[in-house]
Parts: structure tokens; sequence; C-alpha cells
């Protein structure tokens, strides 16, 4: 397995980070003419909006973390790294692309739907078998993942049908979505060191019987 550097545990980490503050801290700015159980997340960054800058600075950081954990995240297939790049790029696009403050935007909405598809196709396509694949890589995982953020896009699209609690599917998808990436990197980079002690003891074991002095009976003879 391919090592994963050190600082993809960096982009993967800030970017839920960033995701869930700038919403958090641009909801509290916007106070009660803002409900974060009801609107969506692109209300925030939308044109108009006294604070869309942090909310666009927020989703723009968001790409720009998976598009360089996509280059460091080395131990999973090239496609599922592609798809995930994939996914950081249509959040830049999405950040300059914002959601017009009456109404939706045909282009807004292709963004965020290939931006939901890349976020909910990557698992998938980063799949590993094989006995040294990191469990967040094996396709059971990986298909337990993408039912979840399937789940989580069907609430998401129920409660848009019905004006429901879309702000609240919305950001439980969004922050399942986010976090993954630092999963995955966790345990990739958990996995390498653990079969690098593993490699170092039986180095070493066969170091020491390689300098193992004779045996007594065979010098005798």
């Amino acid at each position: 397995m391919r090592p994963v550097p050190g600082w993809t545990l960096i982009t993967a980490g800030t970017a839920p980070i960033l995701l869930v503050g700038g919403w958090t801290v641009a909801a509290l700015l916007l106070g009660s003419g803002y409900d974060p159980a009801t609107d969506t997340i692109s209300v925030l960054a939308s044109v108009g909006e006294p604070y869309r800058w942090l909310m666009t600075a927020a989703i723009a950081g968001l790409g720009v973390c998976h598009v360089a954990t996509a280059v460091g995240l080395r131990a999973a297939p090239l496609v599922g790294r592609i798809a995930l790049a994939g996914a950081g790029g249509s959040a830049i696009v999405l950040a300059l692309t914002p959601e017009p403050h009456d109404g939706a935007s045909f282009q807004h909405g292709t963004v965020v739907a290939v931006g939901f598809s890349l976020m909910a196709l990557w698992p998938a396509l980063a799949a590993r078998r094989g006995p040294a694949a990191p469990w967040v890589l094996r396709p059971r995982t990986v298909l337990l993942v993408t039912l979840l953020v399937l789940a989580g896009a069907a609430w998401f699209l129920l409660e848009l049908r019905d004006h429901g609690l879309v702000g609240v599917a919305e950001r439980a998808l969004c922050a399942i979505q986010s976090l993954w990436p630092l999963v995955v990197v966790a345990s990739c980079r958990r996995r390498l060191a653990a079969g690098l002690v593993e490699w170092r003891g039986v180095l070493g074991e066969r170091v020491g019987h390689a300098s193992a002095p004779p045996d007594e009976g065979r010098i005798r003879t």
C-alpha cells in the first residue's frame, strides 16, 4: 500500500471545520432572519446576503481541501481519488455560482447535484480488496457508507419536497460527506504504521537468527 503523507490529515481535517464553522458563524451573524432547521446552506451564500462572503469562502476552502486530500490519498485507487477531487472542484465552482436571492438557479442546482453525486460515489470507487486494505476501503465498509449517504440524500429530497426540515437534512448529509475523507486518511495512515511495525519486527527476527551463534552440537561434530 502506497504511503499517505501526514499533511493529508490537515487538509482532510480542515474540510469539515470550514464547512460546519462557516454555516454556524454565518447563521449566527444573520440572526433570526435565518432558520438553520428549514433553510438551506446555499441561502447563506446567496446573492445579496450581507455575510455571503463568509459561507462562500468556507465552501471554496472545502473544495480546495478535498482536492488536496485526493492528491495525497495514494493508498486509494486512482478513480476514487479523481471522484473526490472532482467533488472538491464542484465545491469551488459552487462558490463562484451563488444562488439568486429571490429563487433557485438551474446552474447552481446542477453544480450542487454533481458535487453531491461525486461525494456519494467516491467511497465506492475508492474500494480495495485484500487483507492489506484498510478497513475503510474494504467493500463491506464502503457499501455501508454509500447506503448511509444515499439514505441521507433521500431524506434531504423528501424534506425539500415537503418544505420541512431541509436545513437539518442537508447539514447531516454534508457533515457525513465532509468527515469521511478524514476517516479514510486516518485509517490508511494507521494501517501503514501498523504494517511498518510488523515489517520491522519480522526483519529484526531474521537479523537475530542470522547473527545467532552456531549450534553447539554442530561445533562438536
